[in-house]
């Protein structure tokens, strides 16, 4: 894994040529190539971690709200 920096430059250089030629498919498979590189890396394992507690944050404090909970909201 030493040249993977140059891969992930690489992948976004590709994502970054193809959004402005306006090929919306190839840039998102190349984001995805670069963002898979990135969590493959050991700066990137604690990406999925972060991306799961924030959803887990969100649903927390949306859950209450869409339930009507709390604030004397009953019917």
């Amino acid at each position: 894994m030493d040249g993977v920096g140059v891969l992930i430059f690489f992948a976004l250089v590709g994502a970054f040529i193809c959004a402005k030629a306006r090929v919306p498919s190839g840039a998102v498979a190349f984001t995805v190539v670069a963002l898979a590189l990135f969590v493959a890396t050991p700066v990137g394992r604690g990406v999925p971690d972060a991306v799961a507690g924030f959803f887990s944050t969100v649903d927390d404090a949306a859950t209450p709200v869409l339930n009507q909970e709390g604030s004397g909201a009953s019917r």
